[in-house]
């Protein structure tokens, strides 16, 4: 009998962690998730593992995004030595946002040091440092799609394309219990199925256990052609008002996605009021890294919109500028009108969009649109849901700007999306929901339920299941 327990990213969307237990295979961590929004909290207290990081025998990683790797280095600090499997362009994007939030950590470590002295409070220690980033990248065994991988005795993983951003997977598990085969597929996150550059998630057709991502598992998206329209008038309507429009953007995966959806704005010649600011120099390196891989997504609208050897880059947007230094991140400053200003964090808890905020956030001329999912306790949440003022760097700001969210640019499935996909397997297995907030989970387990008769499971941090 194998089992599964839940470490994170159940009941809430960030810090994905889930550990497989059985007598062949050993311990294997599906991913390694921080939980987004609670920094300051992870930096007074050491947030140990609620397991022995020297037990796990392998990790399997779904994608690089930051709440599924971001904690990879934590856990080889404190005693994984274990492989790491992952796909190919996981193992690309890893070094550039490890070393990123490495970085963005180191920062705040600082500053909460100096505060902590002040207060005459203890010190507090590194959860991780460099050469934990360096060993964890070490550890990276990348595979291709599709490809079968032994990993034990009687034991295989094989990874399929999620669609949800640049080698993201599925994961299939397949593993020997008592002479018995038994399959875990772990559906990571999966993509929207209406967007311009990556793939549908592949169905599968077999599994004993399917761990469920239902971040959107209580609504839907609006459709690409309404998303387009209502960008289209938020821009028209904010440049009449005469400010600038700021735009929080995860670097992997929303960034490329808007750059395009930008580009046929432009061809459409609807961006002739605007100057675009790509300021996130983790962003531009990441969109490199796509330019690499077009040729594996689904790039039909990439080929309409650009031609021969450019850059997905340089091609379409003539009004694109590459924003790497802070110098220039700060020029912006001096841009009263007709700047559209692409940052990270795509949640606000840190990076240049911050900044951008302080000068402009107060200002009812300007405009600041969500593309992407906030999780609670994060800056963007807390914009969202339409705090008056918010705290920026020791300073209370108040909120005039207007704020947008266009949920169409997400790069989660919707409700009917996530239903069609579990519906895909020949024989219904078990359910499990991870990876979305109490009312999103629950609207999609009674909707299963009701219209499929497939009764899934909601557990907690820390629910163990046996399959």
């Amino acid at each position: 009998m194998a089992t599964i327990t839940f470490y994170g990213a159940v009941q809430e969307v960030t810090g994905s962690c889930h550990v497989v237990r059985s007598a062949t295979l050993g311990e294997v961590m599906l991913d390694c998730g921080m939980h987004q929004g609670m920094r300051a909290k992870y930096l007074i207290s050491r947030a140990q593992f609620a397991f022995n990081p020297r037990s796990i025998d392998m990790v399997i990683l779904s994608h690089a995004h930051l709440d599924h790797s971001g904690r990879l280095p934590s856990l080889l600090h404190d005693g994984f030595d274990g492989p790491i499997y992952c796909t190919e362009a996981t193992a690309q994007l890893l070094p550039v946002m490890l070393f990123d939030s490495l970085s963005l950590y180191e920062n705040d470590l600082r500053r909460e040091k100096r505060k902590r002295a002040r207060k005459g409070l203890s010190d507090i220690e590194a959860q991780y440092s460099k050469e934990d980033v360096l060993n964890v990248l070490d550890c990276l065994k990348p595979i291709a799609y599709k490809q079968r991988v032994p990993i034990g005795e009687g034991a295989f993983v094989c990874f399929h394309d999620a669609g949800h951003i640049l080698g993201s997977a599925i994961v299939e598990l397949i593993m020997t219990e008592n002479g018995e085969q038994k399959k875990l597929v772990f559906s990571g996150d999966l993509g929207n199925t209406d967007t311009l550059l990556m793939n549908d998630p592949v169905y599968l057709e077999e599994a004993d256990i399917v761990l469920m991502e239902g971040t959107y598992g209580d609504r839907e998206h609006k459709s690409l052609g309404d998303t387009q329209a209502q960008l289209k008038d938020i821009l028209h309507t904010a440049f009449a008002r005469g400010g600038n429009v700021m735009i929080p953007a995860f670097a992997v995966g929303r960034t490329q996605e808007l750059l395009l959806y930008l580009g046929k704005l432009q061809q459409a010649k609807e961006l002739d009021n605007w100057q675009i600011f790509l300021d996130s120099p983790m962003a531009i390196e990441v969109t490199a890294i796509y330019d690499q891989w077009l040729p594996t997504l689904d790039c039909e609208g990439v080929k309409k919109l650009c031609s021969g050897e450019q850059t997905l880059l340089k091609n379409f947007l003539s009004t694109l500028h590459l924003m790497v230094d802070a110098e220039e991140s700060m020029a912006i400053n001096k841009i009263s009108n007709g700047a559209l200003i692409i940052a990270g964090s795509g949640m606000c808890t840190g990076g240049r969009i911050t900044h951008h905020f302080k000068h402009r956030i107060w200002d009812s001329r300007n405009t600041i649109i969500f593309v992407g999912y906030q999780a609670n306790g994060t800056l963007g949440r807390a914009l969202v849901d339409g705090a008056q003022h918010i705290k920026l760097f020791g300073e209370d700001i108040i909120v005039k700007a207007n704020i947008e969210t266009l949920n169409g640019f997400s790069a989660h499935a919707g409700q009917a999306a996530l239903i069609e996909w579990v519906c895909h397997f020949k024989t219904v297995p078990k359910v499990v929901l991870v990876h979305g907030e109490p009312d999103a989970l629950a609207a999609l387990a009674d909707k299963l339920e009701q219209q499929h008769d497939i009764k899934a499971d909601i557990p907690i941090l820390g629910d163990t299941i046996e399959f």
